[in-house]
């Protein structure tokens, strides 16, 4: 089974960027959809953006879209989110997940151990 994991989370101010990376082992990464997923205290765990193997399929949230990106690089068994105008809402721990690109967490196989992210306003 795919192994994920996390980097680059931290700290920053409203309106900064971070990027995630998430690196997986084992064979077969580009057959896999990637997705990212994130958790406030208190709250479920929410969609936040997915894509297929290639560039044809890409999906995010509303509350990401126009500010997240997310990204791939199959050579590097790599997806990135890219994320920019940070908000304070979007402080969370951030999962990356394998198996699919639908919208709720079920759908996906395999999950990595979650990063921090904070942004203070």
């Amino acid at each position: 089974q795919v192994q994920l994991v996390e980097s680059g989370g931290g700290s920053v101010q409203a309106g900064g960027s971070l990027r995630l990376s998430c690196t997986a082992s084992g064979q077969f990464f580009d057959h896999y959809p990637m997705g990212w997923f994130r958790q406030a205290p208190g709250k479920e765990r929410e969609f936040v953006a997915a894509m297929v193997t290639s560039a044809e399929t890409i999906v995010y949230s509303d509350s990401v879209k126009g500010r997240f990106t997310i990204s791939r690089d199959n050579a590097k068994n790599t997806v990135y989110l890219q994320m920019n105008s940070l908000k304070a809402e979007d402080t969370a721990v951030y999962y990356c997940a394998a198996g699919s690109y639908w919208d709720y967490a079920a759908a996906y196989g395999a999950w990595g151990q979650g990063i921090q992210v904070t942004v203070s306003s």
